[in-house]
């Protein structure tokens, strides 16, 4: 199964480890340390044309990759549920 996350991309469900919801996470030390890292490490990939609203991690054997996309997190948990998962 496979979740489409904005602009023609699409990952694999069982490699999302966490979606997170861009209007709070940046207020945890912790997701700002994960974002600065990824974003350092050059793994961050932008799905989004104005501001993003979800980040997606994902984790496969070359490690963890972040797409920021524009669309909701409730709009990706639906995407998600509709594939079986949820």
């Amino acid at each position: 199964m496979y979740l489409h996350l904005g602009q023609d991309h699409i990952v694999p469900l069982h490699k999302v480890v966490a979606v997170f919801d861009m209007d709070t996470a940046t207020a945890s030390k912790r997701t700002q340390a994960l974002l600065t890292r990824l974003q350092d490490e050059q793994r961050i990939i932008e799905l989004y044309d104005d501001l993003p609203r979800a980040a997606v991690l994902c984790e496969d054997a070359l490690g963890e990759i972040l797409y920021l996309t524009q669309l909701s997190p409730q709009a990706l948990q639906r995407r998600a549920e509709k594939r079986g998962i949820g």
